[in-house]
């Protein structure tokens, strides 16, 4: 028999060494699942940005053909306004020098008026004249008219051409005097009139500073226009090229995406496929733990299966004693904690856990440095209270180290957990791949033995180690 003992010690040690390679390998795996799932949901992430991105090139193309439009009819503008200011440039030009001549005219009219003035003054003179010698002639017919009184019938005829005298100096001094109130009425209205030109001729000189800037505008914009019709070519042919560069860029991201799909199904397809190897690596693991043979998880395995009965047992005596209901063991009426992130709940048995279960998964945990935690957890996933590291109160806005340090309260289900629920045995060896949330993971080994209560399967103890 020696030898068929050596025989089955050597199977004893190859499925014990198999059990162990194969709780490896399935830590590896689900490592690995890990980091594909997580670049998984980078790649639909991508894909996500990736399909706004194409809906922007679309926006971004419509956008470009509308500037390809608007640059066309702005150099077929900028052709247009050219033509009307060379057009007008000429008339503009022969308008202006025209004005200039009329300013000039008015400018010269001062010169003639001012003449014109000499002469009436030189005439209100002449008839100042012609008025002292109208009276001069009539004193002298006055005085041949007392003459020819003096001489009788002789001098008759003196005295009649005396009266003529007298009659005509006195018409002579009505038309001079008529003359001269006329005179003065032309000498105050050429002065007034000169006033006025003079004031024209101001505002004539300042109108020539204004033609002059005129003109230089005038230059000033006909250049800008042709600058504008320059850089309005340029913008339909850099518009020209950036619309080749977008179809052409449309294309690479229709190409882009089309790939990041298909490598998303792939590796989603590598990650069904290494699950798969991930569970047999379990089933392996597993089965050699059952084997009877002492391996490096027994500790373990023993340790889940003492804290197993000893929560068991608090909790069969807290029900004989009636500090517990079993409507408040089994509630799974969840109530979101308002304001919590990730989402935590209460129900019945929450405050009883954390209480009476919870000093019972510290001491438990700190057996062995190995340990990450012990917990517990019911049909749904639920996890009432957990270890006091890893129930601390939560941080407003921290999301990422709520997932870490609040850990109680919260459902977590993953595939190692549902499949311990849903099997049946005494325990269950499995790799476990730990929920840290935003898609980080952390792989552990995990040891899950039910927790069956006065006959009623409520859940499971884990024990979750690294080695």
């Amino acid at each position: 028999m020696g030898g068929l003992d050596g025989v089955i010690l050597k199977n004893g040690d190859l499925l014990t060494d198999l059990g162990e390679r194969s709780g490896d390998i399935a830590l590896q795996c689900s490592e690995t699942a890990g980091f594909l799932g997580e670049l998984t949901r980078r790649i639909q992430t991508d894909s996500t940005r990736l399909s706004e991105l194409q809906s922007n090139m679309e926006a971004l193309a419509v956008s470009q053909n509308e500037s390809v439009l608007a640059a066309q009819e702005l150099s077929l503008t900028a052709r247009r306004a050219g033509k009307i200011i060379a057009d007008g440039h000429e008339a503009i030009t022969l308008s202006l020098g025209q004005i200039t001549e009329l300013i000039e005219n008015v400018t010269g009219l001062e010169g003639h008026l001012r003449q014109f003035l000499s002469v009436i003054e030189t005439v209100g003179g002449i008839s100042e004249e012609l008025g002292a010698i109208a009276r001069q002639t009539r004193l002298l017919g006055v005085n041949a008219a007392i003459e020819a009184a003096r001489g009788g019938a002789a001098t008759q005829g003196f005295a009649v051409v005396a009266d003529e005298i007298r009659r005509l100096a006195g018409q002579a001094g009505e038309s001079t005097a008529s003359v001269g109130d006329k005179l003065g009425q032309l000498d105050r209205d050429a002065r007034q009139l000169i006033g006025g030109v003079e004031a024209n001729i101001v505002r004539g000189r300042d109108v020539g500073a204004h033609i002059d800037t005129l003109r230089i505008s005038m230059a000033e914009i006909a250049s800008l226009v042709t600058q504008f019709g320059d850089r309005s070519d340029t913008i339909v042919t850099c518009t020209d090229e950036a619309d080749g560069d977008i179809a052409a860029l449309r294309q690479g991201l229709s190409r882009f995406s089309q790939s990041s799909s298909e490598s998303a199904a792939r590796v989603e397809t590598a990650r069904s496929q290494l699950e798969q190897l991930e569970g047999m690596a379990n089933d392996m693991l597993n089965t050699a733990a059952h084997g009877g043979h002492v391996t490096r998880n027994s500790r373990y395995i023993a340790m889940a299966e003492d804290g197993a009965e000893e929560v068991m047992a608090l909790i069969e005596t807290a029900l004989e004693e009636q500090r517990l209901d079993m409507s408040f063991l089994f509630d799974t009426a969840y109530r979101p904690i308002p304001g919590t992130e990730p989402v935590q709940y209460e129900n019945a048995l929450t405050a009883f856990a954390d209480r009476h279960v919870q000093p019972l998964l510290d001491r438990r945990t700190a057996q062995d440095s190995a340990i990450v935690g012990c917990c517990l957890v019911d049909m749904n996933g639920y996890l009432p209270t957990h270890i006091s590291a890893r129930s601390q109160p939560q941080r407003p806005g921290q999301p990422r180290w709520n997932m870490e340090n609040a850990r109680n309260r919260q459902i977590f289900m993953d595939g190692q957990t549902r499949r311990a629920l849903d099997r049946e045995g005494d325990f269950f060896l499995f790799t476990y791949r730990q929920d840290l949330g935003e898609g980080r993971y952390r792989a552990l080994r995990s040891v899950f033995v039910p927790l069956v209560i006065r006959g009623r399967r409520w859940g499971l103890y884990e024990v979750g180690y690294l080695i």
